[in-house]
């Protein structure tokens, strides 16, 4: 099976704050598999470390108020070139990005409300037979 998940779940440090968010279990799902590391963020030309953001109106914009939604969405589509070029059939992605969150993102307060919503990448995904898997859901 083809997997692709969240680089920082991996451990790749291409978090917002220059960390990840390496998770065991997502390691155990994706043995013996072959597994497409994806940073939409990265990929869409932001770099690590970088200013939180979140999805403002439909917009993403930083905490300082500086819209990236262009990076966001140019990462997005080069992402789901790279998957869909390799076939993916599950995606695993990090919980509330505004680039991979599946069921919740933060609601652009940057106060850590969270709100029902997907990620520009997650969306793109949303609208393919590719089966989708928060990390937190992840059994």
């Amino acid at each position: 099976m083809v997997i692709a998940v969240s680089a920082c779940l991996l451990g790749e440090n291409c978090k917002y704050n220059g960390g990840n968010n390496y998770s065991e279990k997502v390691g155990a799902f994706c043995e013996k598999h072959e597994v497409i590391p994806i940073c939409p963020e990265v990929m869409g030309g932001l770099p690590t470390p970088r200013v939180p953001a979140e999805i403002v109106n439909g917009v993403v914009t930083n905490k300082e108020g500086k819209i990236v939604d262009k990076e966001f969405r140019s990462g997005a589509e080069a992402a789901f070139k790279k998957i869909m070029d390799a076939g993916a059939e599950v995606c695993i992605l990090q919980s509330r990005s505004p680039s991979c969150g599946v069921n919740e993102v933060y609601d652009g307060s940057f106060n850590g409300k969270k709100i029902p919503g997907r990620g520009v990448f997650a969306q793109l995904v949303s609208e393919t037979s590719i089966k989708m898997i928060d990390v937190e859901d992840l059994d």
